[in-house]
């Protein structure tokens, strides 16, 4: 994954690409008194358009703030390819029965028992703003052999590529 997009539909899809293959994300919301607060969220939709979905409950501190601020950001992190995403947006909160039936995998009764039925749940959507990832297309060995030699030598590391997406 190291050739430069050479298109914005190109880095679109690689932002797709990144976040798909991660699933798993940090969603990052502002608290009341303004400090930042992240946590873990599954991805509900594979197939990034700009807008990302997640499932929760309406009582959440997460919603309650995403109500009061609705600026979040979500961080993807996928170090088994050595890639990492970061979509800003602007989320908005509502259940819309039909969207959930879309969205709702069976592993979500952990978190949500009497599946689209559960009192309080809701989905969160985010539009995102702008992405920024980076990818870098070697190993970790060799990533560390990378920044060894960068911490020897003094020049910095090749640390892969990195590339801003706006939607």
């Amino acid at each position: 994954m190291s050739d430069q997009p050479s298109s914005a539909a190109e880095a679109r899809a690689r932002v797709t690409g990144l976040a798909r293959a991660a699933r798993i994300c940090m969603l990052t919301t502002t608290a009341l008194d303004g400090r930042q607060v992240s946590r873990p969220m599954g991805l509900q939709e594979a197939e990034f358009d700009g807008e990302l979905w997640f499932f929760a409950y309406a009582d959440s501190a997460k919603v309650r703030q995403i109500r009061v601020n609705p600026e979040v950001n979500v961080a993807f992190s996928d170090q088994k390819h050595n890639a990492w995403v970061s979509i800003s947006g602007t989320a908005t909160e509502g259940f819309d029965r039909a969207r959930a039936e879309q969205l709702w995998n069976p592993l979500l009764k952990a978190w949500f028992p009497d599946g689209l039925d559960t009192s309080g749940l809701t989905l969160i959507k985010v539009h995102a703003s702008s992405a920024e990832y980076w990818d870098s297309p070697n190993s970790t060995v060799v990533n560390l052999l990378d920044y060894a030699r960068a911490a020897v030598t003094g020049r910095p590391p090749t640390a892969g590529e990195n590339h801003e997406v706006t939607y």
